[in-house]
């Protein structure tokens, strides 16, 4: 069994369609937890030792956030500024976090087909990630891909709700260690080890 750490960002989740349907669905394990930051650190006064704790204590690590101006929620930035320390998370001394996983679980207003070289984004969502796949390499863990659920603006609510349950198959999957490492190689998205409906993918 692995234990998941679900780093949750979202500054209006009042307001969030998908990702309050997504959290419904996180399922009431003792191997998965769900830490939301802008709840705890309101005023991003972010307790690196306390966060650094929890890493230590999970081996699956997933930020869960909308895909805002092609990138994260600010807090999700001075999370690693501040937690993923020189000579604790990479440096010749920062081993801490080696053989562990990292992830992103995000939302997206544009289709997938709008994230290629012929679309209005230009670049695959995956290239936009590469800062955190490269932040993941520098300090020794494994980046699986993303699962991403695109086209939220257009989204009904079955269609939530089928983004929904898959999200929590796959964090089942993941906690379970049910997912091998050739599965995961063969993908872009890890949606793609949890199929669901044609007619509901952007």
């Amino acid at each position: 069994m692995a234990k998941v750490l679900i780093l949750f960002a979202h500054p209006a989740m009042e307001k969030s369609r998908v990702h309050q349907r997504l959290v419904e669905h996180i399922p009431k394990s003792a191997g998965i937890r769900f830490h939301d930051l802008y709840e705890r650190y309101p005023d991003f006064d972010i307790d690196v030792l306390y966060e650094q704790r929890l890493l230590l204590q999970h081996d699956v690590i997933i930020f869960q956030h909308p895909f805002y101006w092609y990138n994260s929620p600010a807090i999700i930035k001075q999370w690693q500024d501040l937690v993923l320390e020189h000579g604790w998370a990479y440096g010749s001394e920062g081993r801490a976090l080696a053989g562990k996983k990292f992830m992103n679980a995000i939302s997206a207003g544009g289709s997938k087909k709008s994230y290629s070289k012929t679309g209005r984004n230009k670049f695959a969502l995956t290239d936009y990630l590469l800062p955190f796949k490269q932040t993941a390499y520098l300090c020794g863990i494994e980046y699986l891909p993303p699962f991403v659920i695109h086209g939220t603006h257009r989204l009904t609510e079955t269609d939530m709700d089928l983004h929904a349950l898959q999200y929590e198959q796959m964090l089942l999957a993941l906690s379970q260690d049910r997912i091998s490492k050739p599965e995961i190689d063969s993908c872009i998205y890890m949606n793609d080890l949890v199929p669901i409906p044609n007619a509901i993918q952007s």
